[in-house]
């Protein structure tokens, strides 16, 4: 089930020099994220999912983040650099769960 929104773009602090930039996912989607995946559980407690920003489709995973408190999407500066998104900036995201009823 594909899920889509609008979050800011916001740099890592521990990594600021490498600009590692991410969103967070709203928490109402985080919970149900949770629900679909607890079976299907990856290291780091981490989900992949396919990603589209604009006209930019790739797969990657997010993360449970604890300062966060929700799931984190890295985007890649590639992703950036294509959609002329800077940190601060407002992105829609559309994320799709690739591992979802797979045993």
């Amino acid at each position: 089930m594909p899920y889509e929104f609008d979050a800011p773009l916001w740099v890592w602090d521990a990594r600021k020099v490498d600009t590692w930039t991410f969103v967070s996912v709203p928490t109402d989607i985080a919970d149900e994220v949770d629900e679909l995946t607890a079976p299907f559980a990856r290291g780091f407690g981490s989900v992949r999912v396919e990603v589209t920003v604009g006209a930019t489709v790739w797969r990657t995973s997010i993360f449970p983040s604890k300062p966060e408190q929700t799931y984190v999407l890295p985007i890649k500066k590639a992703v950036r650099h294509a959609e002329r998104l800077e940190p601060g900036d407002t992105a829609r995201v559309r994320i799709e769960l690739l591992d979802v009823g797979r045993g």
